[in-house]
């Protein structure tokens, strides 16, 4: 029999309007919406006509579409003491995602080869409690593995123009501008246009790299000295340069920092190349290097958050049409040992602390207290565009999921816009619980989170089975199904 979902609050994301509805969601028991009732005269008939086997109530809950990640490093296997699938799933449900996005780099083996691949699906399954797509990594030598990851099913390839830290380094090496644009050939041999999207990390090393202050490794000045903005500018003119010798190819920026490479990435969009797009994080559009204290390296990433005056124009790149396409959390937390967390005099250290902020079950709750500190600069709509709606187009799977509407998957986000937080340890589902949101106030509590209409996370009763599932790209190459975990 049908489950029936009700809230006085429903956000459909389905264009059809932007305004919230009184009215209900029928699940059949495959868990894709068969039917919305859009008034309450519509749900008080079914509910007279229609036994259903449960009846969900969310009363003044805000409910729409489960949130989409597509930015998300999971260590497993390899580093699960880092973030493991288990860890990083319920997370994930804890803040409303439905949907997360792995990251090939961290993991032992990194994600660039099919057997790879293999070695992620089969570690995940009967782990995760939302479901998990991948990214294959492209790195120099593996030019033979990139068809065949994409007919497997990866969302998209994903690469990096600076070598990562230590020591992901030697395990997941940078590319060049020859090599990245060779990927581009074999791809455009290879793949429909709209398929085979090249996700970059976009920070290029220094021609002459910058001597830090070695005198003060615990100052966070002495860290952000050593990448300034030309990292970034100087990586997104290069794939601005790719983007418009390749206009059919998608090209994606990752975590994007700094506000002067959004008119770069507007002006090349105007000059043809649509396909060019950009995300920026949580971290940047709500933290600031001024605030940074001392010792701080949870705030440490790469590319590193910058001045308070650079968020105005990550802010207002992320309006309708903007550079900006969709916020991802590049969640990558590590031990507190790799974070330079503990006691010892490498305490504090930002020039040997790894890179990566542990943001994923707050990045909901982050933006939106943020938007409302800039006076509700962000709606409900926007937020649905943003982490959502944008990245089920860029992951291809938009055609089942990123909005409630009949034939789509049940995955529903239920939260309250209004209930404040405090951000402490206890309240974190990963691996470790070093963040740079700790004791924040944070608005926006999530309730809820359903994965094909199943309760995967509940505020108060904890989490249900780990019933997610590996999403696998459907390609012009290879049709993939789903796969059950």
């Amino acid at each position: 029999m049908d489950l029936l979902f009700l809230s006085r609050r429903i956000f459909l994301g389905d264009g059809s309007q932007d305004s919230l509805i009184h009215g209900g969601i029928i699940v059949d028991t495959e868990g894709i919406i068969r039917k919305v009732l859009r008034s309450p005269q519509e749900v008080n008939t079914y509910l007279y006509n229609t036994e259903s086997e449960s009846v969900y109530d969310f009363g003044d809950l805000l409910l729409m579409p489960g949130l989409i990640d597509p930015n998300v490093h999971i260590n497993e296997p390899g580093r699960k003491d880092w973030e493991g699938f288990a860890t990083a799933t319920k997370a994930a449900s804890a803040g409303g995602f439905t949907t997360i996005i792995d990251r090939p780099t961290n993991a032992t083996p990194p994600t660039v080869s099919v057997a790879a691949l293999k070695a992620k699906t089969s570690t995940a399954r009967g782990k995760i409690y939302v479901d998990v797509g991948f990214w294959g990594g492209l790195v120099p030598g593996n030019g033979d593995q990139l068809a065949p990851l994409l007919a497997a099913g990866v969302m998209g390839l994903q690469c990096t123009l600076c070598d990562s830290a230590s020591p992901v380094s030697q395990e997941f090496p940078a590319v060049n501008e020859a090599q990245l644009e060779e990927a581009l050939v074999r791809l455009e041999k290879d793949h429909d246009e709209g398929e085979a999207i090249i996700a970059v990390h976009a920070e290029l090393p220094l021609t002459t790299e910058i001597q830090p202050d070695e005198e003060a490794p615990r100052e966070y000045g002495t860290f952000l000295a050593t990448r300034p903005p030309a990292m970034e500018i100087s990586a997104t003119q290069l794939l601005c340069r790719l983007a418009r010798r390749h206009p059919r190819r998608g090209i994606h920026i990752l975590n994007a920092s700094s506000g002067q490479c959004l008119p770069l990435v507007e002006e090349c969009r105007r000059g043809g190349a649509a396909s060019l797009t950009m995300e920026t994080c949580p971290h940047y559009l709500t933290l600031a290097a001024e605030e940074v204290p001392e010792c701080g390296t949870e705030y440490k990433t790469w590319p590193p958050i910058r001045e308070r005056r650079n968020r105005d124009a990550l802010w207002e790149a992320l309006k309708v049409g903007g550079a900006i396409r969709m916020i991802g959390s590049d969640h990558s937390p590590a031990t507190p040992g790799a974070r330079a967390l503990t006691c010892g005099r490498g305490r504090g250290n930002f020039l040997k602390a790894w890179p990566g902020i542990n943001g994923l079950q707050l990045s909901l709750s982050v933006v939106w207290t943020a938007a409302n500190q800039r006076g509700s600069a962000l709606s409900i709509a926007d937020i649905h565009r943003l982490m959502c709606q944008e990245p089920a187009i860029l992951c291809g799977l938009s055609a089942s999921k990123g909005r409630i509407a009949e034939g789509f998957d049940a995955d529903f986000c239920v939260w309250s816009p209004e209930e404040e937080f405090t951000v402490g340890p206890e309240l974190l589902y990963t691996a470790t619980k070093a963040t740079p949101y700790a004791g924040q106030r944070l608005r926006g509590v999530v309730h809820a989170t359903v994965v094909r209409g199943l309760h995967v996370y509940q505020q108060f009763e904890g989490f249900g089975q780990p019933l997610g599932k590996v999403l696998l790209r459907r390609t012009s190459r290879k049709l993939v199904k789903f796969v059950s975990m």
